[in-house]
């Protein structure tokens, strides 16, 4: 108690925090603060859906599947209801509708062919599909045939990314083809059954940087938009059109294909969707795998008279950007597909000269046939 007439004691200083609290109150906004900036890095931006605000507008012919999104379609060769062969081709990686296989105007005239091109979700002027599967592009396009009305059966045709996909509509829809050409195929190195050395001889066929850029798209697939779009390490050199990845004959067709008037529009709705979403898929974890397959036309004759369908696979032996191995191994162990390895060609080789008839040929009359016989088209070992 203080005695009368003095003054009472000043009250004491507040307490200062301690240095190991205020390190730790910093340590956690800055973990705070770059945890919303990794996210916003992560997180990819919305697409430019085609025909929405702010997004491109529409200039292909589009057809609206079941599930409400549209996918942009080109039709090419004779009227589909004069044809006599149906066939629907699947782009590649960055690719689009106008990447269709470019076989002549004799040709289709010739045998009656009828081809319909189309873009995949989110390229060019398909709306995208986040929800994309290895399934669902395969019932996209029995849908899209269902659309324009192709008949029960109809051939069908990929290269590349699109390669691959032919494995999924044998899976999924092989009621509803008369054959397929599968072109260049992209592999997925962990599917199932696949053995270790096959796969790990295919996966260092490719430079490093497309190692890191698939192994992302695999084990980390919420990733890959932003391994594809940092500047901290090398992304995808297939992205970048690097010309490492190119081959005698490729430099040679690249002029024809790296420089196509329509390329602005492929990337249009942004990069995730297309190229990212088709790594993500293409190289993401299949519950089966090609080698699981049986012929879906070994008791089946086709609807056009000219016997059972079949399975052609084509492949560049100096590919470098999807390693031939994978196709070869798959070929010795499916002795129902039809293995067509070119010795001198690398991966761009549909788009060579003459190439594109020499597959139709072959798909649609068989090698047998003397419009296809072995002086008009490559060595197939």
């Amino acid at each position: 108690m203080a005695v009368s007439g003095e003054k009472p004691p000043p009250p004491p200083p507040p307490a200062t925090a301690s240095g190991g609290t205020a390190r730790k109150l910093i340590l956690a906004l800055l973990t705070c603060l770059s945890s919303a900036l990794l996210y916003r890095q992560i997180q990819p931006l919305p697409p430019k859906i085609p025909g929405t605000p702010g997004g491109p507008p529409v200039t292909a012919t589009r057809t609206r599947l079941s599930d409400g999104r549209y996918l942009a379609y080109l039709e090419t060769g004779v009227p589909r209801e004069k044809a006599k062969h149906r066939l629907v081709f699947v782009h590649g990686f960055d690719s689009c509708r106008h990447d269709a296989l470019p076989i002549s105007t004799e040709l289709a005239q010739e045998l009656g062919v009828y081809m319909l091109s189309f873009d995949r979700p989110g390229y060019a002027e398909s709306d995208p599909h986040p929800a994309r599967t290895e399934e669902s592009i395969a019932l996209d396009i029995a849908e899209l045939a269902d659309n324009l009305q192709l008949g029960r059966k109809f051939y069908l045709a990929g290269f590349s990314m699109g390669g691959e996909i032919m494995w999924s509509c044998l899976k999924y829809i092989p009621h509803r083809l008369s054959g397929v050409a599968i072109l260049g195929p992209v592999g997925n190195y962990w599917w199932p059954g696949l053995p270790s050395n096959v796969s790990r001889d295919a996966w260092y066929q490719q430079l490093p940087r497309d190692q890191w850029a698939v192994w992302v798209a695999h084990h980390l697939p919420w990733l890959t938009y932003w391994w594809n779009t940092q500047k901290l390490f090398p992304a995808s050199s297939v992205i970048a059109y690097n010309p490492a990845l190119l081959s005698q004959e490729d430099e040679m067709l690249m002029a024809k294909f790296g420089y196509r008037a329509y390329m602005p529009q492929i990337r249009q709705q942004g990069e995730h969707e297309c190229l990212h979403r088709d790594m993500m898929v293409g190289f993401g974890k299949w519950s089966w795998s090609p080698l699981q397959l049986e012929n879906p036309f070994a008791d089946a004759d086709a609807d056009d008279g000219q016997g059972a369908g079949k399975v052609h696979l084509w492949h560049g032996a100096e590919d470098l950007i999807v390693p031939v191995s994978l196709s070869r191994y798959i070929s010795q162990k499916l002795p129902w597909v039809v293995y067509h390895e070119l010795p001198k060609s690398g991966h761009l080789f549909p788009i060579a000269e003459g190439m594109a008839d020499i597959i139709v040929k072959s798909l649609l009359l068989g090698d047998d046939h003397p419009s296809s016989s072995a002086s008009q088209r490559p060595h197939s070992p």
